[in-house]
């Protein structure tokens, strides 16, 4: 008689290795506003629901409930004016939640736009990004608190820059409607006595309340630009104050979240857009798509870069076609484009270690010395 017995004479049994099983996954996407929230849920792989509606307090609610019923919750936003205060309580329960980029959902173009549309289109993204699909959703990095209050004392400042300069141009609108010419900061402590010996007294007093509003900016704007100011510490190449060295470092928050330098220009927006299909190959206008305050102060800095740092590398290889006599308008503006796109990357490499601004060529001038 034959036994299934091992060398020890002893029968052999089958173990099975318990796998953990699994929470029930459901995948929620908002289409987020100040006092309503708009939901479409999935559970698992099944159909979706009906979009809801939900007030914002009892959409945390009804989140709570969910996770008391046992379900791993992945939720998804539009980056928007609500900032992340949303995605900050979400995660704090234990949520995954990812903040998406803007985008146009209807991916049939159906020229039909509604909030509950909105969220479906969104929820057929985040389902095909939790099955694999990466580049289903474009995501947002999350700045931690710190960073973006950091962010929004800049942003404040070039707002405030941007309201002085309509109000300053209104003046110009007014006084040119009466054939005057103003020019320049005419609202100035020092210029303004010159337009007043000038213009005639019914004038001066439609451009007085303009007049007191841009001072009132400026003076903003010149406090504004000692705080952020007083955050730059350490030694700056020449031509870059410390403003535009804080601008740039509160914008990126981490330039080490960039892998490759790809990833910087993408950021920047600075990369040439491309429409090319089959043989043909055509490349265009940079993308924009990505910090646009970062772009504009990357392009005043390639001006001075031009004047200041002229071993710069990027400035030897693009110095030919910014002075050129024959050199186009649109050719230079290309150009400078280019030099800050070099520019870009290479603070991008200067602030995570991988060069040193005396590789590049650059001239540094010494830290300020901060006064007691």
């Amino acid at each position: 008689m034959n036994h299934n017995t091992n060398s020890t004479g002893v029968a052999c049994a089958t173990q099975t290795q318990v796998q953990p099983q699994l929470k029930p996954l459901l995948k929620v996407a908002l289409d987020v506003h100040l006092a309503l929230y708009v939901a479409a849920i999935q559970e698992e792989g099944s159909h979706p629901k009906p979009p809801q509606r939900f007030k914002p307090a009892d959409f945390l609610r009804w989140i709570d409930k969910q996770l008391a019923h046992g379900f791993r919750l992945v939720t998804c936003y539009e980056a928007g004016p609500l900032g992340f205060m949303l995605h900050r309580r979400l995660t704090a329960r234990g949520v995954t939640n990812y903040v998406v980029r803007p985008r146009v959902w209807d991916e049939h173009r159906g020229r039909v736009k509604t909030d509950g549309r909105d969220a479906l289109w969104m929820l057929n993204a985040l389902d095909r990004f939790c099955a694999g699909n990466k580049k289903a959703l474009g995501l947002v990095r999350v700045p931690t608190e710190e960073e973006e209050r950091r962010r929004s004392h800049s942003r404040l400042r070039q707002s405030l820059a941007r309201d002085r300069q309509m109000i300053a141009q209104r003046g110009r609108g007014i006084a040119l409607q009466y054939g005057f010419r103003l020019k320049g900061d005419w609202f100035g402590r020092r210029s303004w006595p010159r337009w007043q010996e000038t213009l005639p007294p019914w004038l001066i007093a439609l451009l007085e309340p303009l007049r007191v509003t841009c001072l009132f900016l400026h003076d903003q704007i010149r406090a504004q630009d000692e705080g952020i100011e007083k955050s730059s510490t350490a030694p700056l190449p020449k031509g870059m104050g410390p403003l535009t060295e804080q601008i740039l470092q509160r914008e990126a928050a981490d330039w080490t979240r960039f892998k490759n330098r790809r990833q910087v220009s993408s950021y920047l927006g600075l990369c040439p857009s491309e429409n090319s299909s089959g043989p043909r190959q055509q490349q265009g206008h940079i993308t924009k798509s990505g910090n646009p305050r970062l772009r504009w102060v990357l392009c005043e800095m390639a001006w001075r870069l031009l004047r200041y740092q002229p071993g710069y590398r990027g400035v030897i290889k693009w110095r030919g076609h910014l002075a050129g006599l024959r050199t186009t308008k649109a050719k230079k503006k290309q150009a400078l484009v280019a030099l800050a796109r070099t520019f870009g990357v290479d603070w991008w490499r200067i602030c995570t270690g991988q060069t040193t601004p005396e590789k590049l060529g650059l001239l540094m001038q010494p830290a300020a010395v901060k006064k007691p």
